[in-house]
């Protein structure tokens, strides 16, 4: 029991956000998305900070984990440190299903 919460709760919570924000990172990042939606999103970022964002699933994934960690880390009843842990632990679990995944080269 952590922070009035079982195991079993906090490993399926993080499990489900890792996938979520895998998913919604990699569409952001190499998908064209409904009715082509999400390239002109990238189109339209262009070479700013955004655009530049769009082009790199690692740090993408870092800020599409951001709204979903409190989900996961139950803000209010955890302590800061561990929802930044969490934080950086789910952007993580992103990026090793990312690389995985990808095709080899």
């Amino acid at each position: 029991m952590v922070d009035g919460w079982s195991d079993t709760e906090f490993w399926s919570r993080f499990v489900i956000a890792s996938l979520v924000v895998w998913r919604l990172t990699h569409l952001l990042a190499f998908e064209d998305g409904p009715l082509d939606a999400i390239a002109r999103l990238r189109q339209r970022a262009g070479q700013g900070f955004f655009g530049k964002l769009l082009d790199c699933f690692y740090c993408l994934s870092f800020w599409t984990a951001a709204p979903i960690v409190p989900m996961v880390a139950r803000l209010g009843e955890t302590k800061p440190v561990r929802v930044v842990l969490v934080w950086i632990a789910v952007s993580g679990a992103a990026c090793l299903l990312e690389r995985a995944t990808a095709p080899r080269e």
